[in-house]
């Protein structure tokens, strides 16, 4: 049984293992679901330019637990897009993430709904290869990322400030950051900052985590939220940044548009600023309570 083959069972044991609670009296769950689709068709086109087809599938869980002290919150983001340029063009990804992030909360007083001691864990990788092409030499269809090349896991204690239900602040001052790049040839040439030929890297450090969620105008959601890290022993102050945006518009039940912005920056990646922005409108769905 391949590494894929043990995850996928494993969150669908977790999934679930969700779903079967016996004690659902203080369980919110839902979800939402999108696929969109754009196609631009030229022929004999005297502006020139090239016909293309896109396709993108998002779906977000969630499932939250709140009893007396207590709250646990779990989600599950999912995207992966393709596109194809040129009518004989190959079909490359152009979206792909995975992201499941889970975190605890204990209430630092019966009385006070706004502080909570916290405990966080965020796991992130992607579904597919990732292709490109080779400054140097020009070859085409170089592997550059895999699934589970790279896959960061992010785990920490600390607190839990949430001044209404729009905001939550966390802040994790002992926070483990550990970095795996599950292909030999990645790992051999040390991509995404792990020792060249190791297949993981581990990082001590800081790290703040600020989110918004709400409905800013009638229809209109944003889901905002972003992550810094620290490491504390190289180049304490510099900063990973991770800064994400869901803009979501209803039309109604079934047709929706969105709006996905990211930006992200760690100099072990890359010592570039990274942005990748999505918009797509189609078939959307949405099940259980809405997110809160």
């Amino acid at each position: 049984m391949n590494l894929n083959s043990k995850l996928f069972i494993l969150a669908l044991i977790v999934s679930l293992s969700l779903s079967a609670q016996t004690d659902t009296t203080y369980w919110t769950k839902g979800g939402f679901g999108s696929v969109t689709f754009s196609q631009v068709f030229l022929s004999n086109w005297a502006g020139g330019g090239q016909s293309s087809v896109a396709v993108n599938g998002v779906m977000n869980l969630f499932a939250n637990y709140k009893k007396e002290r207590s709250t646990w919150e779990n989600s599950l983001d999912l995207g992966y897009g393709l596109i194809r340029q040129g009518r004989h063009g190959s079909m490359i990804k152009s979206d792909d993430k995975i992201n499941l992030v889970s975190k605890f909360g204990y209430k630092i007083q019966n009385d006070n709904e706004k502080w909570f001691y916290s405990g966080l864990l965020d796991f992130r990788t992607q579904f597919a290869e990732g292709l490109a092409v080779d400054e140097t030499t020009g070859r085409r269809n170089v592997v550059i990322s895999d699934f589970f090349a790279p896959a960061y896991l992010t785990v920490g204690l600390g607190v839990d400030y949430k001044p209404g239900s729009a905001w939550s602040f966390n802040y994790i001052p002992l926070t483990g950051k550990f970095t795996f790049v599950n292909n030999q040839a990645l790992a051999d040439a040390g991509a995404f900052g792990v020792p060249a030929g190791s297949k993981a890297r581990g990082e001590l450090g800081s790290y703040l985590r600020i989110k918004y969620a709400d409905e800013i105008v009638k229809n209109v959601t944003l889901d905002s939220r972003v992550e810094l890290f620290s490491n504390y022993v190289n180049d304490f102050g510099l900063l990973d940044v991770n800064w994400q945006n869901t803009i979501s518009m209803k039309v109604n039940e079934y047709l929706t548009a969105n709006y996905t912005f990211q930006l992200i920056y760690d100099k072990d990646i890359s010592g570039e600023v990274q942005t990748k922005s999505v918009f797509g409108a189609g078939l959307s769905y949405a099940f259980g309570a809405k997110k809160g």
